[in-house]
């Protein structure tokens, strides 16, 4: 048994279909998934059909955008095995998908007041199934190239890093929110790459609020961090998850399954 409990779909910022993705982990001997497009619940008839076609277990999943106010930082909160309607974290999520969307159309018009040749109705077809424009789309349309490529860096950090012409972010949901929007719905709260994001210092208090989890697998993660977040799922009775983050073209050169969950969750929710 296997899982990989952290990959995207093009329903957000991925590249690759549900089914794509799904064939991609059965070839790495992947036997449980969870697809955490951000902000976007998943879609429960596909995985459905997908699962017994293709004889994969697929958790529900979602990663949500959020914020440590406190510490002025971003926080990634990942939701498993929620109830089907999720209508708690759709209604928080909707408010950030909407934000985002908007935040990209007015990057766009930077990106053009700065010389750069790109087409709207081009970036809204690679949009077509998130309906959320994220900056993968607006790469794309400019470049085309992967994003491990150093001319896709390049470009990205001098339009959105920095004094870039597009850089800044939208507004994000409090981070206890979106734990407890989770809970609400019957899920699994799990804090997302605590490494990548320095939110370590906010377990305490997201234990609070019903977190249950922590992800301790994840490419971003060093030895130090890997012993971190051993040393807080022991500390407070924590799961730990991880996955690969995979996000095809769009995110780094790292396959399905090539990192994966050091516990299943089939069997906890």
């Amino acid at each position: 048994m296997a899982a990989d409990l952290h990959v995207h779909s093009y329903y957000s910022d991925g590249f690759h279909s549900m089914e794509d993705v799904v064939l991609r982990a059965k070839r790495k001997g992947v036997t449980e998934i969870s697809f955490v497009d951000h902000d976007c619940v998943t879609n429960r008839v596909q995985a459905k059909l997908l699962s017994e076609k293709y004889n994969i277990a697929i958790i529900p999943g979602i990663e949500i955008s959020a914020y440590d106010f406190k510490r002025n930082r971003k926080v990634h909160i990942l939701g498993y095995g929620y109830d089907g309607r999720a209508q708690n974290i759709q209604d928080l999520c909707e408010i950030i998908l909407k934000r985002r969307h908007e935040h990209s159309l007015k990057q766009i018009e930077q990106i053009k007041d700065a010389a750069h040749d790109i087409d709207l109705d081009e970036v809204l077809s690679y949009a077509a199934y998130s309906e959320v424009i994220y900056k993968q789309h607006i790469m794309r349309a400019l470049i085309g190239a992967p994003y491990s490529s150093s001319s896709y860096q390049q470009l990205y950090r001098s339009l959105f890093k920095g004094n870039g012409v597009a850089a800044g972010d939208i507004t994000y949901v409090c981070a206890i929110e979106a734990v407890e929007a989770i809970v609400a719905d019957g899920g699994l709260a799990v804090l997302a790459h605590p490494g990548q994001l320095d939110s370590f210092d906010f377990v305490p208090q997201l234990v609070q609020h019903g977190l249950r989890g922590i992800e301790r697998n994840h490419h971003d993660h060093t030895m130090h961090d890997l012993k971190h977040t051993e040393e807080l799922a022991i500390k407070y009775n924590l799961i730990m998850t991880g996955g690969s983050d995979f996000h095809g073209l769009y995110g780094k050169d790292i396959e399905v399954g090539e990192i994966r969950s050091p516990e299943l969750l089939s069997d906890k929710i």
